[in-house]
């Protein structure tokens, strides 16, 4: 269906949901911090003024510029963010009090969650069209190429934990990994946005004894998306960082599946990373040493081995000291695993929290997707559509690469949960997916200008239709209709814009509106 145009009269409460659930969440903030030190030290926290004023103040100014820059944002996502934000603050805060008094990894984390938010401010203040992004596809490409290329340099690059993830001068350190992927969706949403309807027409076939096995598009249509992306992961298995390198993949392949509906990319894309995974297994100790760790944890050799598995399998025992509601700030083992503050911070809040906290957390960072997925049913245009869409995934396939290292589902990547885990990088570039997911909101929920809602309406119906009948048809499907087409017109068989007629064939009506 197309989307109803909102009334104006509905802004005011919306803004207002969205003040009260921000409340909500320092309030969340503010009890979590009064409940760990009276836990641990038996009083309120000295510096509980500190982050409640410093992180409080911020996302409510937040709102307020949100009124004027992005009156018809969706109000869950900014509270979602923030409430996620702070239970992070107070893990944190928890865990580094119980090791002594000195508060430096929290005082970092909120200072990082303050630049966050001014991030994501600047992303609202920066782009007022989220459309503008779409003219610069290639501009996305080489500057997220860039930024993976980044931690080479042997100058700046830093390895560490095996990996060239990190670079740094003078002390400050910076993950580019983590904004690269930000710039890499883009490009694919406004690459996939221009070439969408060739990418879903089959020109090629590719056939064994007879019978069709994948259909492809061009390859000069493919192939910039393909030498981007394949340079991408090279990149990534280049300074080791598998985990961004399957996330990226992963991502990719769903933004593509989602632009063109054609089930045989799932299967392309399934074949390409079974033939990574053996490269990887092949060319690198440390993939061959985590797949190890993750089949047999327990094993002793494996266990007392350097950088063996005595992380998963002490984090595994804390999630179950947790139990169901799990052991308080003061009690529990998390502090003495390494990264409990970052790579194992799901296990640190199943911990403190149990299963009942754990999920909770799952639970909100799950509906923060489920708003991602809103923007693009509601969005009119099919390059903010992807864009959602792709941010959507992104988080979504993070979560579940943490989530299913950290309970031995997957073997363990490294990756950091977003909004929780202790680490500039990938808060702020998480506050940022936050100021563009507000910007494609406002875009999308916006009521249509006055005589201009006719028009706009009936662009909105194509858009919203025109992908579900894609995503919804089978390979044999899409096949036939090119048949059709050829009949109808020699030129739509190679995929071929074709303008339409003034009283077109029927046969030709798909390629036409193509």
């Amino acid at each position: 269906m197309t989307p109803e145009p909102i009334d104006t009269g509905i802004r005011p409460r919306r803004r207002n949901v969205e003040f009260a659930l921000l409340l909500l969440a320092v309030v969340i903030l503010a009890g979590g911090l009064c409940l760990a030190g009276l836990e641990i030290d038996g009083r309120v926290p000295d510096d509980l003024a500190l982050f409640v004023g410093g992180f409080g103040g911020a996302v409510l100014a937040l709102h307020i510029a949100l009124r004027r820059l992005a009156p018809w944002a969706d109000p869950l996502i900014l509270p979602l963010a923030a409430a996620l934000n702070g239970l992070g603050l107070t893990v944190i805060w928890g865990l580094h009090r119980i090791g002594g008094p000195t508060q430096s990894e929290a005082g970092k984390q909120l200072m990082w969650s303050v630049l966050g938010i001014v991030g994501c401010l600047v992303v609202l203040l920066a782009i007022r069209e989220p459309r503008r992004l779409q003219r610069y596809p290639y501009l996305m490409a080489v500057a997220g190429l860039v930024l993976l290329a980044l931690p080479m340099i042997p100058v700046i690059g830093i390895d560490a934990y095996g990996a060239h993830r990190w670079i740094g001068m003078r002390g400050f350190t910076v993950q580019p990994s983590e904004f690269a992927k930000l710039l890499l969706v883009v490009f694919l949403a406004a690459y996939l946005g221009m070439k969408r309807d060739v990418l879903s027409t089959a020109a090629r076939q590719l056939r064994v004894r007879g019978v069709k096995v994948f259909s492809l598009p061009r390859m000069r249509d493919l192939g910039p998306m393909t030498v981007a992306w394949g340079f991408a992961i090279l990149l990534l298995v280049g300074t080791k960082d598998l985990g961004a390198s399957l996330l990226l993949f992963s991502v990719f392949l769903a933004i593509l599946y989602t632009a063109t509906g054609r089930k045989s990319w799932v299967g392309i894309g399934l074949l390409m990373f079974s033939a990574g995974a053996t490269v990887a297994w092949a060319m690198f100790v440390h993939v061959r040493q985590r797949v190890v760790i993750w089949l047999n944890p327990f094993e002793p050799h494996v266990y007392h081995a350097d950088g063996g598995s005595y992380q998963l399998v002490q984090g595994m025992f804390a999630l179950a000291d947790g139990g169901l509601f799990g052991t308080g700030f003061s009690g529990g083992r998390a502090a003495e695993i390494f990264a409990a503050d970052s790579d194992f911070i799901l296990v640190s809040i199943g911990e403190k929290l149990g299963l009942t906290g754990l999920m909770a957390v799952v639970i909100l960072l799950l509906l923060l997707a489920e708003r991602g997925f809103r923007i693009a049913l509601a969005s009119r245009e099919i390059f903010v559509k992807l864009m959602a869409t792709g941010f959507a995934f992104l988080l979504a396939f993070q979560v579940f690469v943490v989530l299913g290292g950290v309970t031995q589902i997957i073997p363990l990547t490294g990756m950091t949960t977003p909004f929780l885990a202790a680490g500039g990088s990938s808060l702020v570039s998480s506050w940022i997916m936050i100021g563009l997911w507000l910007r494609l909101s406002d875009s999308a929920r916006r009521p249509p200008p006055t005589g201009k809602a006719h028009a706009q309406l009936e662009d909105a119906t194509e858009v919203i239709q025109l992908p579900v009948h894609a995503a919804t048809r089978s390979d044999d499907e899409a096949e036939g209709d090119q048949a059709e087409g050829e009949q109808g017109d020699a030129g739509s068989a190679d995929g071929a814009d074709v303008t339409p007629p003034a009283a077109p064939h029927p046969n030709t009506r798909a390629t036409a509106q193509g």
